[in-house]
């Protein structure tokens, strides 16, 4: 299903796409994403997200 990881530049409320590609990964789980079902990511660490559940737990180990 997945071929080849994208390289991204997450922006406020848009990524731009700098390699090609049709995934990204998780920066928690390790979990493959698909580009048109990214929703979650952090631009100040340019880190994806698999869902609102990871996204979550990095804002609390960064709150630590």
């Amino acid at each position: 299903m997945f071929k080849k990881l994208a390289k991204i530049k997450y922006l406020p409320n848009n990524f731009e796409i700098l390699e090609q590609g049709d995934h990204v990964v998780c920066a928690i789980s390790g979990k493959k994403i698909a580009l048109e079902n990214l929703t979650y990511w952090n631009v100040d660490q340019q880190e994806a997200y698999y869902s609102y559940v990871e996204a979550s737990e990095k804002r609390e180990r960064n709150s630590k």
